[in-house]
């Protein structure tokens, strides 16, 4: 079996299983068999294997990050780009139900973690150009999906279009929270 991929989080490493399920399988990641070692949490799904450092989680946590400090050794940013755009489609559809009823704390959070999920995967994605760089280089993407979205929709890889993203997602969490002040 190949070494195990090094995430930086726990969020990140159920993140990527999902990614790398075997035929897509949504949510497959809560299939995940998660042992506890001497050094970290490892997590295994199929022929996928990961590890998350004690020391990297408690840093995320501390600092009130989601997927981690640095770049991602495993998720690649075409594929934090798609990350991003599901979590913005999930926080839509949950503020539809929402709407419906906005009494439901649960449906509130569902609807604030998501545009706060979509922004953090997009500024993982951001973390990838180099210095002020308008675009990504091609060795940024190392994933048969992350290639994919680069040759299939390059605009969508760009500095400027990330950043407009990031800013979309930050400012409808903010109106969120604003006009359902909890």
């Amino acid at each position: 079996m190949p070494e195990p991929g090094l995430a930086r989080s726990l969020v990140e490493a159920y993140v990527y299983l999902d990614l790398v399920a075997p035929d897509g399988e949504p949510g497959a990641s809560r299939r995940a068999e998660v042992s506890q070692e001497a050094d970290g949490w490892r997590l295994r799904l199929g022929e996928a294997e990961v590890l998350v450092p004690f020391e990297a989680e408690a840093g995320t946590r501390e600092e009130g990050l989601t997927f981690g400090f640095g770049l991602s050794e495993l998720i690649d940013p075409g594929q934090w780009v798609l990350i991003a755009a599901t979590y913005a489609s999930r926080a839509l559809e949950s503020g539809l139900f929402f709407a419906a009823g906005p009494s439901d704390d649960d449906g509130f959070d569902e609807v604030a973690d998501g545009w706060r999920f979509a922004a953090d995967a997009v500024a993982e994605a951001l973390k990838f150009f180099p210095g002020d760089a308008p675009e990504l280089p091609p060795d940024a993407f190392w994933s048969e999906l992350g290639r994919s979205v680069r040759e299939s929709e390059p605009d969508r890889l760009t500095r400027a279009k990330l950043e407009s993203d990031l800013d979309f997602y930050r400012r409808s969490l903010a109106d969120f929270h604003r006009l359902h002040a909890r």
